[in-house]
Parts: structure tokens; sequence; C-alpha cells
């Protein structure tokens, strides 16, 4: 069938170019960004340019920096392991394997967390098969830091993903931001990344919309306007994020605990607005087709081949393949689908959402500070 996807922003960037970018303008090399003498990529986790605009009275610093500037269109899935995979490495999720949130392990035949995954379901060290960029420029001498919350820096995630860089862990959010910009200017040439998942926390949490999160947006927007400040006109800033947000309250979830939609599913992964659904052997033809009937009205429904064959996770490596779902199913209307047979039910108490192909959760900031405003 032809699949009839959302267009692309025409303005944006893809969020796999940031960090090569930046790491091109210290040699004034970089075709997005001015040279710098450092670079500091701030990732907002869970910030959309949509959620940024829709707020702008909270954050008059980013907002007014971001109406001059870019915006960057994050992978699919629009979600966290999948986009910080890609920004750190340059490479989509079909090269990285960080296919969702929650994937198929095709060697043990469980479903599981690609944030947390090495934790608590043993992934081996090299899960995630891109090379770090991090890596790659230690190598050549190239200074490079990981600013992290604490909790962050010993995780299997992150090792996977900025090998080479020397990570310092800070919990306060103000403390964070000046010990990435002190880093930036202490070291000539250095690359510095600095990340914030506190507006992510909240959303889900409360949801975008909530008064929690603008108050913690007028923080966050505080901090970067302190980072400019701090960091320097000769050290250059992006503000960038992984994915947007939408709020799903709960009268628009979605139960499909049984009937046509569970028949022949043997698993499901990725997270409510993106599923990976796994089918039985020879069952997912007949999956799909159920999706397509009941679900096509508020959601693209896909087969793997039909995703592939779309470009959705960029070139594909025959050893991710299997990790996908033989079907797809992303939300394009605002609704999160939920298995009810599943016998934990705290997942459904989330509010702010993201995974899918919309504007809203794809179409982030790219927002240029100290020597890349110039």
């Amino acid at each position: 069938m032809s699949l009839s996807l959302p267009a692309e922003s025409p303005r944006a960037r893809s969020l796999t170019g940031v960090l090569p970018e930046c790491l091109a303008a210290l040699t004034g090399n970089s075709a997005w960004f001015p040279a710098a003498r450092s670079a500091i990529v701030f990732l907002l986790d869970g910030l959309g340019a949509g959620n940024l605009t829709a707020r702008s009275g909270h954050a008059r610093f980013l907002s007014v920096a971001m109406a001059r500037r870019d915006v960057a269109q994050t992978v699919f899935p629009s979600t966290t392991a999948a986009a910080l995979a890609a920004l750190l490495t340059g490479e989509r999720p079909g090269r990285t394997g960080m296919v969702g949130y929650r994937a198929l392990q095709p060697s043990s035949g469980r479903v599981v967390n690609q944030l947390r995954g090495w934790e608590h379901d043993e992934l081996p060290v090299d899960w995630q098969r891109a090379e770090p960029l991090f890596e790659r420029e230690a190598a050549h001498g190239r200074p490079c830091f990981v600013v992290t919350k604490s909790e962050y820096t010993g995780s299997g995630f992150t090792r996977s993903t900025v090998r080479g860089a020397e990570i310092v862990g800070v919990d306060d959010l103000e403390e964070r931001v000046e010990v990435a910009a002190d880093l930036a200017v202490a070291n000539p040439g250095s690359i510095v990344y600095l990340y914030a998942p506190d507006l992510d926390a909240i959303g889900h949490r409360h949801g975008w919309e909530s008064d929690e999160w603008s108050a913690m947006l007028e923080r966050v927007d505080g901090c970067a306007a302190r980072l400019a400040r701090r960091a320097g006109p000769d050290t250059g800033v992006v503000v960038t994020a992984d994915h947007g947000m939408v709020d799903v309250p709960r009268h628009r979830h979605i139960l499909f605990g049984g009937g046509p939609l569970t028949d022949g599913l043997r698993d499901v992964g990725g997270e409510p607005r993106m599923l990976h659904l796994y089918a039985q052997e020879g069952a997912a033809t007949s999956l799909a087709e159920a999706w397509r009937i009941a679900e096509s009205a508020r959601s693209w429904v896909m087969t793997r081949d039909e995703a592939i064959s779309a470009g959705l996770f960029g070139p594909v490596d025959p050893e991710i393949r299997p990790r996908i779902g033989d079907v797809l199913v992303a939300a394009r209307q605002g609704v999160a689908y939920y298995d009810d047979r599943v016998a934990d039910t705290s997942p459904q108490k989330m509010v702010g959402q993201h995974g899918s192909l919309t504007a809203e959760e794809r179409t982030v900031p790219l927002i240029r500070l100290g020597a890349f405003a110039r």
C-alpha cells in the first residue's frame, strides 16, 4: 500500500547533523554554524518547537532566539532512546539499532527497554551499534565532556552513546549549566554535551500544558540565558531537544486487550503513541489488516517493510530489521494505546506523551547562542 505520511518541515535540519556541525565549526568548516573556539550542545529533553512557541511568555530568552533561527527534525520514533543515540552518533535508528523505547531482542525473544536495558534486561555492550562521535574525537585528541545528572553517569545507555568523553555528574540544573560553560571556556577546542531531563519528567507526570511544566520552562529559560553569558562570545552554543510532547488525558486512552487487535499478537514494544507489534508466525498480514480497519482514521498503521521502504528509520542494517515490529502503529491524533492485559497500569498515569510522526513530536528547536548566533 502507499503510505500517506506527514511532510517534514522545509526549514528543519536533521538532529543527526547537530553534533557533526558543531564539531565542524571548531575548525571553521560548518555549513550550519560560524566558527567557534569551543562548542556546547544543550539538550532539553521533551521541548518541542511547538511547545516552546505555545508557552513563549514563559521562555522569553529562548523564544526570541528561536524566532530568528532554525528548527530541527528529530528521528522516528520521536523518543529519547532513539533520538539521543542519533544525536550522539550522527546515525539514524536503522544504524544505531535504537528503534524505540522498548524493542525486541531477537536472540532472546524478549522485549527490552532501550534506555535501561543494560541494567534491567542484560543487554550486551554493543546493543547500540554506531560509534559515538565523542569516541572518535577523543581518539584524535579533542577534549570531550558530558555534563548530566549523577544518576546517568554510569548507565549502560550513557556508556554506549558517549564513550570517549569525560562524564561529569551534577544534579542541580543551574550548577550543571555553570560547570558546562566553565569546561568549554577552560578547554579550547572542546565539545560539551549538556543534558537536562527536567522538562520531560514533569511533562510525563503533569503534561506540558500544566502550570508545573510552565514553571520549569521559566527555570530552563533562565539557565539558557546564564549559559550564554557564562560561556562568552567565543563559545558556540546550540539549544535543541530530542522530541516534543503531546498531552493525552485518560479519556483519550485506547485499550486493546482483546478481540481482533490481539489475534496473532505475540509481544508489544515501543511506547503508547508508537507501538511495535510483534506477530506470531504467519500472523503479520492479518494483524496489520485488523489494525488498519480499526485505527487507520486516527493512526498511521504500517508493516515493517512499509516503514523501512518509506525511510522512517533511515537505512536499516540487516541485524536491526528484527528489532522493528511486524506492524507499527503511530498515532496521528491525540491518543495513546495500552495493552490492558498487562497487570502494571502505572504507565497509564503519564499525561505527556511522544514517539509518533506528528510535527508536535518531531519538530524541535535549534537555537544558536554565543559564537553560533553571529
